[in-house]
């Protein structure tokens, strides 16, 4: 029986350890301001991104003639920060994708949403709308980026 108590705290002592290693010295949990970079991910359209039903993209003249017109969109918190986006349209096409507010809770957060912004844009840039592809493991940001853009879409009076 003392054997087994051992083995309990042992158990108990390896996990604990376990779990501040991988967390390691982490800043505190206010929320910190992080500038982000736009462009293509070469992870995009790799497995690991999750399927969402949405309208395929429709190009065609008609859509791209018209002014160019720029939005941002509402700051939208979600489970580990905020954050807002700003569209560049063409016509009724979206050519540009920015970040121009991200805060985040944590630097695990902060790395998350580097990796998954990137593959944001590029879904949004080939479907020209809001209804774009959930990242995997990024649930709440992708939620975020795309109710975002929906916000700024409403400003330009899209969709």
């Amino acid at each position: 029986m003392k054997r087994a108590a051992w083995y309990v705290v042992a158990g108990t002592v390896a996990g604990f350890a376990g779990v501040l290693g991988l967390h390691g010295r982490a800043a505190p949990p206010s929320i910190v301001a992080q500038p982000t970079g736009g462009g293509p991910s070469p992870a995009a359209g790799k497995p690991g991104a999750a399927r969402a039903a949405g309208p395929t993209p429709t190009a065609g003249p008609a859509q791209a003639t018209g002014p160019t017109r720029r939005a941002s969109g509402a700051l939208i918190g979600y489970g580990y920060g905020e954050l807002s986006v700003a569209i560049t349209v063409h016509g009724t096409q979206i050519t540009d994708v920015s970040v121009p507010v991200l805060r985040t809770a944590e630097p695990y957060s902060q790395q998350l949403a580097a990796q998954v912004l990137p593959m944001l844009k590029h879904e949004v840039l080939a479907v020209h709308s809001d209804r774009i592809s959930a990242v995997s493991g990024a649930t709440y940001t992708s939620q975020a980026y795309a109710d975002s853009i929906q916000s700024a879409l409403d400003k330009l009076h899209l969709k």
